[in-house]
């Protein structure tokens, strides 16, 4: 079975003005079309649109519900797991987990030394 790693990128609301483009859906396809080309060369293949709705917060106290609509991409991943185990599907890294370690720091894990009170050595 073929696992996948997906990456949700929101929509452009407009399109870019370009020259020869006069109306505003060849604007709005064209700066679609930049976005799926540019993920394309990342290795992203296009999978689906999606409009989904998302609370938000309106004034202080108050919420609304907006909807949002998205661009879903797919890529291949190369699977670490034989292709009839059980845990084939989640042999894959996930993109948060990814994202924690490209941000960590190269330090031992475990627990921090413990500190005692601040000592003034003059004293």
């Amino acid at each position: 079975m073929q696992a996948f790693e997906y990456r949700v990128v929101p929509a452009p609301m407009r399109g870019d003005k370009e020259r020869g483009l006069k109306t505003g859906a060849e604007r709005f396809a064209h700066a679609l079309g930049q976005l799926m080309n540019q993920m394309a060369q990342d290795g992203w293949e296009y999978w689906r649109a999606e409009t989904l709705p998302a609370e938000e917060r309106q004034g202080l106290t108050s919420k609304t519900t907006v909807f949002h609509n998205l661009l879903v991409f797919r890529r291949a991943l190369d699977a670490e797991a034989p292709e009839g185990s059980a845990g084939a599907a989640f042999a894959a890294v996930s993109a948060a987990e990814k994202r924690a370690k490209m941000l960590s720091v190269s330090a031992p894990e475990g627990r921090a030394p413990r500190l005692g009170p601040a000592e003034d050595p003059e004293l």
